[in-house]
Order: C-alpha cells, then structure tokens, then sequence
C-alpha cells in the first residue's frame, strides 16, 4: 500500500510574520508594565507574585538572556593562531624526546627542529634587550619573572655575589631585615620554592643578592654601618645570655644556700624532747614494777628526710576500730615542732580524721611550710597511709607575749583532789570482785584493767554526772603522764594533745544515757574522733603533775554532739576546752563520733 501524505489541520498552520512581530510587542509591553509594577510595589529582591525573581534583579549590562535591553553577547571569534585541527591516532605516537609526538612511520626532522629555535631565539631578541654584562641573548626566563632581572645561566654561576638565591633566614639573621620588609613584593621580589628538606615544610622564599645588598644598603646607610649594626646586636645578644646564665646561677645558689642554711637549722633546733631534769623521785633509776609503757615512746618518730616523719608505735585501743586518735595527733604534732625554731611556741591546732587508721601499718607525717613570719609560723601536716591520707591537721606557732592581760575561767570546787580517787584500773578490778558479772562482761573489764595498767597516761574520776551548774552535767577526771622526767614546753603540749582524746567521748553518751555494755536503740556501739582542736596560753604546766580534765555536752542533735572540755592544773590555771560531735546509724545502736576542740 502506498504511504498516505498526513493532513494538515488548520490548527496548525504557520504564523505570519506579520502575527509573530505583534506578539514579540505584546510580549515586550506586558513585560514592561510587569517591570514597572514591581518597581513600584518593592525595590526589594524578594520574589514577584509568581515566585519569580524581579527583573529589575538582573543589570542592564549582563549577558543573561534575561537582561533587559535588546543588547545580547556576540560569539567569540575564533584564535587564528589555533591554527588548523588534526586529528591523531594517539596508539600509534611516539616520544621523540624533544617535546613533539610523530607517528611510528615517520623520523624526527633535525633541520625542522633546528629551525623552530632559531625562530624562537629571533623572536626573543625582537622583543627583548640582552643580559647585562654578557651580551648574551640566553637569559634565565625564571628570573627575568620573578626579580626583572636579565641575566644568563653562566653569569649566575660566575657571578654568585650578585646573583645567587638567600633564604629569608638568611636575609633576617645576615642582613638584620624583618618580616614585613621581606613581604614587601615591590621592595624585595621573592621567588617561591619547595623545602628540600621534607615535602611538608612550607615553601622557601627566594631572595636575589644584589637586590637585597642594596635594600640593606638603603636601610642601613652602608655596608660599614650594617657591619656595626650586627656586632652591636651580636654583643647585646651575648650580655643578655651571660645575664640570664648569672641569674640562673644567683637562684640557684640562693636556693642551694637556703637549702643548706634550712638544713643546718633543723639540725641545730631539732626538738629530740630530752629531759632537763632527772626523774621524778631522785635516783634515776627505773623501778622493776615499773610495767606501763612511756609517753616518749608513744610519740617517737623517725625522721627519713627534712620534713616527713614516720611513725615507730602505734596503739590500737581495746575493741577499737582504728589507731588512738590522740597518738596521731601528738605524733602530727611532734613532725610540726621539728620544722619551726625554739622561739616559737604552739598556741593552736585544729585537725580532721578523715578515716580510720590501722596499726599494722606505719603513718608517715608530711610536713608543709605555709607560712614563716616574723612574729607566726603556720604549719600543714598530713598523715599518709597505703598511699592515702587519713588525717589532716593545721597548727600555728607565735612568740610569747607575757605582757598582755590574762583571764580565764575559774576551776569548779567540788571535785575532790587526786589523792582521794581511785585509779581506773583499781576500779576495775574491784568490780571484778563483784558477783553475778557476766562472762563477757568480765572478760571486758579484764582487757580494760591490762590496758589501762600499760598505758602511759594515768586517770582517775574525779566527779562523774555533776548537776551543780544549772542545765550543765559534767564529767571530772585526774589525768597525768606516767613517772615522765621534767619535759620542755614543746613536749609538754604534744603531750596534752595525746591527753585531750582520752574519756571524751563518753561524756557525750553518758549525758545522752546511753549505756556502754548493752543492746537496744539506747547502747553504745562505736566511738571514733573526727575532729579535734587545741589553743594553748601557758607554757608553764607540767603534765607530769595531775590535771583535772572537765567534760560537758551542751547540744546533741542528728546523730551529733557537742562536747567541751577544759584542763585545769592542780593550782586551778586554765589549759583547755574542747567539744566532741557524736551520730549513729537510724533505727540501730547509736554510734558516737567525735568533734573534738580544746582551747
């Protein structure tokens, strides 16, 4: 069958000209007035109501097709200098070493390639002068770019004064230049260059000899005087170095100095607490029944380095979960009184337990030298054990000044005198004696009467539940070191430091009626000191002799108690007042902590 022609409907039949120029002007005009519409409404670049972007957006000299205007971009013209295109079957090119591919089939051509150089060395002397110097038409195009300078490859090797490369270190430390002059590209050109030394190093800066001789000419007004210049700053360089070496030796001589001067002091001060007097009594001769451990004993230290002690004995009181909180002190004490001059005496301490210590292991003290006035000392000390520290304690030391007024509370009247009391551990073994005593019981009072006997500290109750001071009860007793000789001061308050922390706690649950040997919500299961301080104002007492320790719990709240104490001599001076803080577990037998103060 034969093809059929397609019909042509009328629809579709070609526009005149005439039709298609009046709807290029319909079209111009509805953009105008768009045009006008949006210049009126808003100058803004927001876009039109048809989400379009305003005309008016566009300048009239862009080359958008959206442009307004009827002015449209012409196409470039083609480089005559392109020559003509060929086209090259690459699989079948070869390298000819001299820059061109040929194909397989044909030779390289000698005279062309001969040719081409003349022609481009005719070119170059057209539109260049020659090297300076050399008359040589083969310039370096490098550094005729970089620097302007027209000069061959055989001038610059035989000529390296004037045209050799400098670093910019080079040009810095050689011809004193600083970094923004070395930036300078109209002063000092530079060329750019990889770092030999490691490809990641920053690019070298490059600098011509001459052109940085005669920048530095300029800048120093001769080479004579850049000469001056550099052995002036040379000289400078070396009286600072010399000066910072001085220095360096000066501290370290002051510091060695010190050292040695601090050390000779500790030597010459150190506070071995020996007697001054002989024994109480006359022979100097120890008794046999003497069997209760000395105070010396329990606070001798070891001293291994200048300030850090370490502790030698270490008392684990009876059915206790810790070391005796006043031998940690006094010991702390005694590392404090070691650093600080004889002048100097203890007026106060307060410190913090901050865990339980055992006594299988040594306490090494670490003392720390806060402050040395000329009139107080602070000291720090930490008491460290397996790499922790378990107590922490603040003293400060002064000069004496007996002329300022004096006061102080008066001793109370009723308790009876030392003599008429009992020693502890005499009570205790006539309460053996008595019948009906639980087994355990007994076996308690035994360990209590083997402890007290070898403790260094001798105690007897003077006055226990005293209620002569309206809403106070008191709790009295006799305390004093064991058969000690006639200590100095120093020693004397490390050992009221050892005293403060013995039956104060007890008075905290004996005025709460809490009972030691019992069960029940009421009973007495633990005791331990967390905080304690001490003031002291007299250096005349002697512990030696009986001191009456007076006890009384103002407040106890939350599982805590406030006690205070004070330690009166025989005469009724004033050494002390301390206070204790007790808590407990709820629901179960209550525990009695402390918070001891003395002043």
């Amino acid at each position: 069958m034969a093809d059929r022609a397609p019909q042509q409907s009328t629809s579709t039949l070609p526009l005149t000209p005439e039709q298609i120029k009046q709807i290029e002007i319909n079209r111009l005009k509805a953009k105008a007035k768009q045009r006008q519409r949006e210049e009126e409404q808003s100058t803004s670049n927001a876009p039109n109501s048809n989400n379009k972007r305003p005309l008016s957006v566009v300048p009239a000299t862009s080359n958008s097709p959206t442009a307004p205007g009827p002015s449209k971009s012409k196409p470039l013209n083609r480089d005559s200098r392109l020559g003509k295109y060929f086209e090259y079957d690459l699989s079948k090119m070869a390298n000819s070493k001299g820059g061109f591919l040929i194909e397989d089939d044909k030779e390289v051509d000698e005279d062309m390639l001969r040719k081409e150089k003349e022609r481009e060395l005719q070119r170059i002397k057209k539109n260049m002068e020659p090297g300076a110097g050399c008359q040589s038409w083969s310039i370096d195009h490098e550094f005729r770019k970089t620097f302007g300078c027209l000069v061959c490859k055989t001038c610059q090797n035989d000529k390296p004064e004037m045209y050799s490369l400098l670093t910019k270190t080079e040009c810095k430390q050689d011809y004193l230049l600083t970094d923004p002059e070395l930036r300078d590209e109209e002063a000092l050109p530079h060329m750019l260059k990889a770092n030999p030394h490691k490809s990641t190093f920053a690019n070298m800066m490059l600098y011509l000899r001459y052109q940085v001789e005669e920048f530095a000419w300029q800048k120093w007004g001769s080479p004579e005087a850049l000469d001056a210049e550099y052995e002036r700053r040379t000289a400078d360089k070396s009286k600072k170095k010399n000066r910072k070496f001085e220095e360096g030796l000066r501290d370290l001589r002051r510091r060695t100095k010190e050292s040695v001067w601090q050390r000779k002091k500790d030597e010459e001060h150190k506070h071995v607490f020996g007697p001054v007097s002989t024994r109480r009594g006359g022979s100097g001769q120890q008794p046999e029944e003497w069997h209760h451990e000395t105070i010396a004993t329990s606070l001798e230290l070891e001293r291994f380095e200048v300030d850090l002690f370490r502790s030698k004995t270490l008392w684990l009181p009876t059915r206790a979960r810790g070391v005796f909180g006043g031998q940690v002190i006094s010991q702390a004490l005694v590392s404090a009184t070691n650093s600080v001059d004889p002048e100097f005496g203890l007026h106060s301490l307060h410190c913090y337990f901050l865990s339980s210590a055992s006594a299988a292991t040594p306490i090494v003290y670490q003392v720390e030298r806060l402050r040395d006035g000329r009139s107080y000392l602070t000291r720090a000390v930490k008491a460290i054990q397996n790499g922790r520290i378990v107590f922490m304690m603040m003293c400060s030391f002064s000069k004496e000044e007996p002329w300022q007024p004096t006061g102080q509370w008066r001793m109370p009247v009723s308790p009876p005198p030392p003599d008429e009391c009992q020693l502890e551990e005499d009570r205790y073994a006539a309460m053996l004696k008595e019948d009906g005593i639980h087994p355990k019981i007994r076996q308690i009072y035994a360990e209590f009467i083997s402890e007290r006997s070898r403790s260094p500290i001798a105690i007897k109750i003077a006055v226990e539940g005293d209620t002569s001071v309206a809403g106070m009860t008191r709790f009295m007793y006799w305390m004093k070191a064991r058969n000690i000789p006639g200590y100095d001061a120093p020693f004397q308050k490390c050992i009221l430091s050892y005293m403060s922390d013995l039956y104060l706690l007890g008075a905290a649950a004996k005025t709460l009626g809490l009972e030691r040997f019992a069960k029940g919500p009421m009973a007495t299961s633990m005791m331990s000191t967390i905080d304690h301080s001490i003031c002291f104002y007299d250096n005349s007492f002697d512990c030696g002799d009986w001191l009456l320790y007076v006890m009384a719990s103002p407040r106890a709240a939350s599982g805590r108690a406030i006690i205070y104490g004070q330690l009166y001599t025989t005469t009724g001076t004033l050494e002390g007042v301390v206070r204790a803080d007790r808590r407990g577990p709820e629901g179960q037998a209550l525990d009695i902590e402390y918070l001891g103060r003395q002043r």
